[in-house]
Parts: C-alpha cells; structure tokens; sequence
C-alpha cells in the first residue's frame, strides 16, 4: 500500500489519547467503579474498523500505556488487551454487519474478557478484588458502546482513515 492509502493515523491515535484521559480522570470512589473501560472500547472500535492497520501489536501497546497510567504490574492490561485485539480482527468480519445492540454485547463478552484475565493476574500476585464489582465497567461500556461507535464511525468516515 502506498503512503497515501494510509490516513489517519493521527486520528486514530488521537482517540487512544481521549480514550487514556477518560480513563485516568479521577473521579469520586462510587462513580469510579462504573467508569467504562474506555481504551478497551476505543481498541475494539479500531480492530473492527481497520483490522489491516490496528491488532495486537496496538493492543499490547496501549495496554503498556494502560499499565504506566494506572500504576498496575506492567503487563496484565497489556496481556489483556491483545488478547480482546486478537478476537476483535478475528471476528471483525462478522461483527461488523452486526445491529449495534448486538455490537453492545460483544463488547459486554469482550470487555469481561479483559477484566477477568486481569482480575487472574491480580489473584496470581496477591491482589485479587471483588470480582463483581470489578465487572461492573463492563456493563457500562455495552451502555456507551452503541454512542461511541457512531461518534468513531463519523469521525473515521470524515477524516477518511483507511
């Protein structure tokens, strides 16, 4: 592919940097526990998008980001970032003709994917939370997922990122 086959890089990663700061604005102890995993969701957004351009290799790296952001053991976000990466481009042909409530759900079975491998690398270190309460930014990333899908949609359709 050529250069100019390739646009938007910078909006794509302008969106992983609005999707960091949304995650790492501090917010009031119950409000935080229903803070949607928005780099997740950001990430799923662009592997069904793009899959040629964003996969695993992003993943990973915006889960090291993810791991320095949140002060974690480097590594478990990056973990499970490249795994949800790897089942998005896989799945991305048959998600994306999905309705966006079915969309929603996926990114509900996703998102508890993620969590739940990095609740396994807390138990393994001796850190292991509340699982329920740790699932909740799950539900509210299904609830957001269908408004930030159509905001993504329109900004990749209008600065054309292919």
């Amino acid at each position: 592919m050529t250069l100019l086959e390739h646009r938007g890089g910078g909006i794509i990663l302008a969106s992983f940097v609005a999707a960091y700061v949304f995650t790492i604005v501090p917010l009031p102890d119950t409000a935080a526990l229903l803070r949607p995993e928005w780099v997740a969701m950001v990430l799923i957004y662009w592997c069904l998008a793009v899959p040629a351009r964003v996969g695993v290799g992003v993943g990973w790296a915006s889960g090291l980001v993810l791991d320095v952001a949140r002060g974690t053991l480097l590594g478990q976000h990056a973990l499970a970032l490249s795994l949800v990466a790897f089942v998005a481009v896989s799945l991305h042909q048959r998600v994306r003709v999905f309705p966006l409530w079915q969309q929603a759900g996926i990114v509900l079975l996703l998102v508890v994917l993620q969590q739940l491998l990095v609740v396994w690398v807390r138990g393994i270190t001796g850190h292991a939370p509340d699982l329920w309460l740790y699932l909740l930014p799950a539900l509210t990333s299904m609830v957001i997922w269908p408004w930030l899908f159509i905001l993504l949609r329109y900004t990749r359709r209008h600065f054309q990122v292919k």
